[in-house]
């Protein structure tokens, strides 16, 4: 089974950690959604709460992942507050 860049993308998110949690952004159900559109990727991420002081470097650190990934030449990430986060969209562990 060929690796996509979807998954490539989502290897990659698993090294932006939530500073409050020491949690990868993937484990701590902070990213939504992850779309490839040829060479471009749209992430829909939250944070644990509305006012984050971190949200800025968390969007920075999730573009700069993104933007690692080869065959990604340009990444949008938007801070989405829909549904609203809550510790149930956390992995086990």
């Amino acid at each position: 089974m060929a690796i996509t860049l979807q998954d490539q993308i989502e290897d990659r998110l698993r090294g932006v950690q939530d500073p409050e949690t020491g949690r990868d952004l993937i484990a701590m159900g902070m990213i939504y959604d992850i779309r490839v559109l040829g060479d471009r990727a749209e992430i829909d991420m939250t944070t644990t709460t509305r006012g984050c002081p971190m949200a800025d470097m968390l969007r920075l650190g999730v573009e700069a992942a993104v933007l690692g990934v080869e065959g990604i030449r340009s990444a949008e990430v938007r801070l989405v507050w829909e549904p609203p986060w809550t510790p149930a969209r956390m992995a086990p562990g």
